[in-house]
């Protein structure tokens, strides 16, 4: 299914900013906040995995459900997650869209990487704190 994704940050995120690696923030930020009825249309329940694909790539999230999203939208925080699925074009402003973006969306039974692991996995080098 097509959905219409936007980005920004979170309460619970900003609890755990001072280790971007840690477990907390890796939890919130590979959560795919999804309406409860988009979830009964494919299928699963609230903290299944679901696989996102942008025109950039994909990465395996855990879904929460949002009544206060509508159908045919979801909600990612920003993080090392989303940003692998964000279009890397900035139109000479240096900054890519982080709204508005057309992913498609299937269950999987992949599990959700770590942030460590998921840099890793596109080539970049391990980090943790």
């Amino acid at each position: 299914m097509m959905f219409m994704l936007n980005t920004g940050r979170t309460i619970r995120q900003g609890k755990h900013i001072e280790s971007k690696y840690g477990k907390g923030y890796s939890d919130e930020t590979s959560t795919c906040y999804i309406n409860p009825i988009d979830l009964m249309e494919l299928d699963i329940e609230e903290g299944d995995n679901v696989l996102i694909t942008s025109s950039e790539g994909s990465v395996v999230f855990k879904t929460a459900a949002s009544e206060e999203l509508s159908e045919g939208m979801i909600f990612v925080p920003y993080g090392p997650f989303v940003n692998h699925i964000i279009p890397a074009v900035t139109y000479g402003t240096g900054m890519p869209d982080f709204k508005n973006i057309m992913v498609k969306i299937v269950p999987t039974l992949e599990p959700v990487k770590s942030a460590p692991e998921l840099i890793e996995d596109l080539g970049g080098l391990r980090y943790e704190n």
